[in-house]
């Protein structure tokens, strides 16, 4: 949801996540931001070891399975919240779908909601480090970085949340 109280996802039925959610169930969501290896010759000073920068965010609370006739409108909400991010290229819709495969691809998956208890944060992004060795880092990741979201976690490296 919008007031970051609780989270709508899916899954599919064969995991076995969806057995153990007969009943409520506590559990943590972890969303992996930007990361990238970091060579220690990058830093430009001795006696360094490579690392992993990288940015994850977890998120706790009660995850529980949704009524089955909810999941079409949770996947419009999903792509209607998504899609018009991908602008220029015109909006997916359920309706492009041919009858019948929507009905079968929705069987095969079941709706949950994580109702959000907290929210945490951890990041690696040199922070130890000195300002000018962490900008050379920066520098590295954003033109031989290996991972993703390789701009973002430069930005992030060179000031540190």
């Amino acid at each position: 949801a919008e007031d970051g109280q609780s989270a709508e996802l899916h899954l599919v039925r064969s995991n076995p996540i969806v057995r153990a959610l007969k009943t409520p169930q506590n559990a943590v969501i972890a969303v992996q931001g930007p990361d990238s290896y970091i060579s220690p010759d990058w830093y430009e000073v001795p006696d360094q070891v490579p690392t992993l920068n990288y940015v994850a965010v977890h998120v706790r609370g009660t995850l529980e399975l949704m009524p089955q006739d909810g999941l079409h409108d949770m996947l419009d909400r999903i792509s209607a919240h998504f899609e018009p991010r991908l602008a220029p290229k015109k909006e997916w819709l359920t309706s492009k779908m041919t009858d019948g495969v929507m009905d079968r691809m929705m069987r095969m998956i079941v709706p949950c909601r994580m109702t959000v208890a907290s929210i945490g944060g951890t990041w690696t992004l040199g922070q130890n480090k000195d300002a000018a060795v962490r900008q050379r880092a920066a520098a590295k990741v954003e033109t031989d970085g290996i991972g993703s979201g390789l701009m973002q976690l430069a930005g992030w490296m060179r000031d540190v949340p």
